[in-house]
């Protein structure tokens, strides 16, 4: 070729080069965009504390929004009066719509479905690209190698099935989680209930009639009727039911700031609000109590016990990827290169050897995960094993307790009539008709505490089975999503 057709060709290799540069430039360009048009924008949510107390501040039993809730989830629930006064099962509904700490564990479970979306995703192709120049290409010869490679990664022993399977359980562990979380929110607000009791007015009643005995007393030991240390006794009992109602008075003012806590709510949403103790007047008998099938059905079923098993079974599908990883992925890399005006087309393939380990530490990690989560798994059934057990032996000894209370009150109610009408018709003095009365206060004081005992033991008894004995059954699919909060947007 002569120097002067050359010269004529090397423009039009030039004007190739650079047609074939910008050629390829436009696809990357191109992909980029598409890339970014399926990205989520960040939208700032901050938390201003200040609002946020104005706002827990503000919760009451009146919001309408906690009045919809319960008109939806509370058959007991009337819609044009509301509850006359609030009951365990009503105040139950109102922490499940206001306890923050449901709020969390329902993040808790949004953050493992997140996981699972996470697990599954293919890894991403790589684009690499490269754009050299020649400055001492021949004549004639294009001095441009253009060559953009698309590296695709492929996974390999289904180790993206085994990380799916493995975020899966954690996801149902953490929603197992959720109803777990509301089970602690009724146990608090039972207890918290049972801690306003009005045990109050029966010790005041009480101190009342002990201060009108040692008035009694001591006129007749002015008279030499009654001995010193007869008028001593009846100060240091009157003493002790007076520390004992301000003590009850402290407790009582305690409890309903608890109650408050369990609620979600500040302590002056519940000023002037009626609380009905009607569900801690009557204990289930003996015979009411479940069978020994339904106790190891109930112990199936326990959130907790079925949440340590998920993490098992999470615990396997992570050993089974960690395994998997011992066979290498493959990452192909198709190319195109435009080498001094030539297409040329290639095709890589590169994987990782295992020369130097197999994995073996992260396989060892993994199987002790495993044994750690079924002992794990053991030891959370056998804990509520023996709450069950535990609970039935209390609550079997309690009941009888009960009704040993009853009879004497009873005996002790007969007395004090019988001193009433020995006193009525002359028979016998006022100081024997106000010991009378003081004892029938003891004994009435005697059975109440033995009846919140019971309750304490009923509570305990269904806090190991996780069910409540003819109260308030919850499903959980009520509890995933929050009835005060929007999703959360990114």
């Amino acid at each position: 070729m002569s120097h002067q057709a050359r010269s004529r060709e090397e423009p039009i290799d030039l004007l190739r080069g650079r047609f074939m540069n910008k050629h390829v430039t436009r696809i990357v360009v191109v992909g980029l965009a598409l890339g970014l048009t399926a990205c989520a924008s960040y939208r700032p949510r901050p938390i201003e504390p200040a609002a946020t107390v104005t706002a827990f501040e503000h919760r009451s039993l009146h919001d309408p929004s906690l009045q919809a809730f319960l008109q939806r989830n509370d058959s007991a629930y009337h819609p044009t009066t509301g509850p006359s006064s609030w009951d365990l099962r009503s105040l139950t509904w109102v922490a499940l719509y206001y306890q923050p700490d449901l709020d969390v564990a329902r993040a808790k479970w949004r953050a493992a479905e997140a996981a699972v979306i996470t697990a599954g995703a293919r890894p991403n192709p790589t684009l690499d690209f490269t754009n050299q120049y020649n400055v001492d290409a021949p004549a004639g010869v294009s001095p441009w190698t253009v060559g953009p490679t698309i590296n695709v990664p492929i996974e390999t022993a289904g180790k993206r099935g085994d990380r799916i399977r493995q975020a899966q359980q954690l996801a149902e562990a953490a929603r197992l989680n959720i109803a777990e979380t509301a089970w602690q929110v009724r146990r608090r607000v039972r207890s918290s209930l049972l801690g306003v009791y009005p045990t109050v007015p029966l010790l005041r009643r009480q101190q009342e009639r002990q201060a009108e005995l040692v008035r009694l007393i001591e006129r007749r030991t002015a008279t030499g009727e009654a001995s010193q240390p007869e008028l001593i006794q009846a100060h240091i009992t009157l003493n002790q039911l007076s520390l004992n109602l301000q003590e009850a008075q402290k407790r009582l003012a305690e409890n309903r700031v608890q109650l408050a806590s369990a609620l979600g709510l500040p302590v002056s949403a519940l000023h002037g609000v009626t609380l009905s103790m009607t569900t801690f007047e009557h204990m289930p008998p003996l015979s009411a109590l479940p069978s020994h099938d339904v106790q190891r059905q109930a112990l199936r079923d326990r959130p907790d016990v079925r949440a340590a098993l998920a993490d098992y079974e999470a615990s396997q599908a992570a050993l089974q990827g960690e395994v998997a990883k011992q066979y290498p992925d493959i990452t192909l890399g198709p190319g195109f290169l435009w080498d001094a005006a030539q297409a040329k087309w290639s095709l890589g393939l590169s994987l990782v050897l295992p020369l130097f380990n197999h994995n073996q530490g992260p396989i060892a990690e993994a199987q002790a995960h495993r044994q750690q989560a079924a002992a794990n798994f053991l030891a959370v059934q056998a804990q509520a094993i023996g709450e069950v057990d535990q609970a039935l032996a209390g609550y079997r000894q309690v009941v009888g307790k009960l009704g040993t209370a009853d009879t004497l009150l009873a005996a002790q109610r007969k007395a004090a009539r019988s001193a009433e009408a020995l006193y009525q018709a002359g028979e016998t003095d006022r100081l024997s008709l106000i010991g009378a009365q003081v004892e029938l206060a003891a004994a009435e004081l005697a059975r109440l505490d033995t009846l919140l005992q019971a309750q304490q033991s009923l509570g305990a008894l269904e806090d190991a089975m996780r069910h409540p004995l003819g109260a308030l059954a919850t499903d959980i699919h009520t509890l995933e999503n929050a009835p005060r909060m929007q999703d959360s947007q990114p």
